[in-house]
């Protein structure tokens, strides 16, 4: 059993390990830079989108109000029935910008999705790579939180940003 321990010991004292922080080497990619660009081009739309119609439910609130404030006996049958018919409105309009909301952050995921997959795949691609080509049996992501310690090791960030033409 000693001889066991020993000999397992030797074994992985000859391993090379390295460290790389993975998301901040992902995010200095110019595809993130241009993909976090159309995300936020994307999520404004859809904000502006969504704010015109707020705007549009304000606009239901002070014509409703407006009615309240004019009403009196003469007109009070009749403004009860505006008042009816805007707030059928006005519900529509609730559940509509619901559904909307709803809508762009699932459409917001999917596109952001579709544009950093291609890029993790880019990035754990030249990891790989690096890994092999220096000899490397493990290589922790100090960035993610999943090495909970390391002393030492060596820092390959430079040779994947190399990789991928990161400056």
């Amino acid at each position: 059993f000693v001889r066991l321990f020993a000999a397992t010991t030797v074994a992985n004292a000859q391993q090379k390990i390295g460290h790389i922080n993975a998301d901040e080497i992902f995010q200095q990619t110019t595809e993130f830079k241009t993909a976090s660009d159309q995300l936020k081009i994307l999520s404004e739309t859809k904000q502006k989108e969504i704010e015109g119609m707020v705007a549009e439910l304000q606009k239901k609130e002070k014509e409703a109000n407006d009615l309240m404030l004019n009403q009196s006996e003469a007109n009070k049958a009749d403004t009860q029935t505006k008042l009816n018919t805007i707030g059928k409105e006005y519900q529509q309009i609730q559940t509509r910008i619901q559904e909307v909301q709803k809508v762009a952050q699932e459409e917001v995921a999917k596109r952001q999705q579709e544009l950093m997959a291609p890029i993790q795949t880019k990035v754990m691609n030249a990891i790989t790579s690096v890994a092999k080509e220096k000899g490397y049996a493990y290589i922790l992501d100090i960035g993610s939180g999943a090495a909970v310690f390391y002393a030492g090791g060596d820092d390959v960030s430079a040779d994947v940003k190399a990789k991928l033409g990161i400056k």
